[in-house]
């Protein structure tokens, strides 16, 4: 591996905006990047069906076809502020200057797996197909990952990188969510002179949240209400609001049972008080759980020991494209690439964890070639 190398190539692409839905130049640099280094990438055409930048990226280093694919996952979005990114070397960080976001969530995880990439070729390690996707639109829902055709891959099994926690980290829980859009009618009326002939949507959506169950619901489960919008003015029974909520869990079956608390609570509250209540809940994305001693997990454990670091495979409480493929029934793992402060001003990239998430794919790949008794 070349440190210098990994360290440049992640400094010129964190200065290439890519604010989510804004896509299009740091595709282009990629596709190039991955032409000149004679690896087959493509862009899928999901940009007519996101509206995002650009498509989400294929990518596949070729390798011996007894051999078993494992597939790699990153994405090339930023949250905001991220454009005209100013990135330095401080105290064996790097560094933004302190107007924007760094980017090293997830463009640290696409540097490590192009450096992956020269080190594997450089050293003729031998390998099996490995696949790389890089997303658009993660930071906004998973837009390009859901949009992402999987049945292109040949990998049964593999990783996302793009986790909270130094290198060594292994995400093998993390929930499904459920978006919960409420509607609540009621029945205007002038608040002043005839209260009582109206019905105020904001009283119905009270008193159904007060009944609800919220926040940690188990260990596995919780609940939240986002959003709530309505009203016109103090002297108007106001006749309509919109709430925005979710519902997460370990659990599918918590999580609909969750999900449908809250749509039942709201549609019998607005009954009662003579309103209506119209309720909508959409699966964001299905829950990820890679078993101790599945393939995936088993692989990354070994590995991680053997670049020196302890494996410390943990639960979390968000999603990721990383959900989106295992809920497409590929085995999947989230890793942790060691960002710190990420979605603010103060994110940093250790250069340490950055050599060593690089290390890490590497020998990802290399446990599973050794495996099947490659040389």
């Amino acid at each position: 591996m070349n440190k210098d190398r990994l360290v440049n190539q992640f400094m010129d692409m964190v200065q290439i905006d890519s604010e989510t839905g804004h896509e299009r130049e740091m595709a282009d640099y990629l596709l190039e990047t991955f032409k000149n280094m004679n690896i087959e990438a493509t862009e899928d055409d999901t940009k007519e069906e996101t509206g995002y930048g650009a498509g989400n990226i294929f990518v596949r280093l070729k390798g011996d076809a007894d051999k078993t694919p494992v597939y790699f996952t990153v994405h090339m979005d930023t949250v905001a502020p991220g454009k005209n990114v100013k990135p330095s070397i401080q105290n064996d960080y790097i560094i933004s200057d302190g107007s924007t976001i760094l980017g090293a969530d997830d463009k640290a995880g696409i540097a490590a797996l192009i450096e992956a990439i020269h080190t594997l070729k450089e050293s003729n390690t031998a390998h099996g197909d490995v696949e790389i996707v890089i997303t658009v639109g993660e930071e906004s829902g998973l837009v390009g990952a859901k949009a992402f055709d999987t049945n292109q891959l040949k990998s049964r099994f593999g990783y996302a990188i793009d986790s909270t926690g130094k290198v060594g980290t292994v995400v093998t829980t993390a929930p499904t969510q459920s978006r919960i859009e409420v509607d609540i009618h009621g029945k205007k009326a002038h608040a002043g002179v005839a209260p009582e002939t109206g019905i105020s949507a904001i009283n119905i959506a009270a008193r159904a949240i007060s009944q609800m169950k919220l926040g940690r619901i188990d260990s596995e489960t919780t609940a939240n209400i986002g959003r709530f919008e309505g009203g016109t003015a103090t002297n108007v029974v106001t006749d309509h609001v919109h709430l925005l909520a979710e519902a997460r869990s370990l659990t599918a079956n918590k999580m609909e049972a969750q999900s449908n608390h809250m749509k039942e609570t709201f549609e019998n509250v607005a009954r009662e008080m003579g309103g209506s209540a119209d309720v909508s809940i959409e699966v964001m994305y299905a829950a990820l759980n890679a078993a101790d001693d599945s393939e995936v997990v088993r692989t990354a454990v070994e590995a991680i020991e053997n670049i020196g670091r302890t494996p410390d495979l943990i639960s979390l409480g968000g999603g990721s494209d990383g959900n989106v493929f295992a809920g497409a029934g590929i085995d999947t793992a989230i890793l942790g690439l060691g960002y710190e402060n990420i979605h603010t001003t103060e994110e940093k990239m250790p250069i340490e964890e950055l050599v060593k998430i690089t290390e890490l794919v590497v020998e990802i790949i290399r446990v599973q070639n050794d495996k099947e008794g490659g040389a």
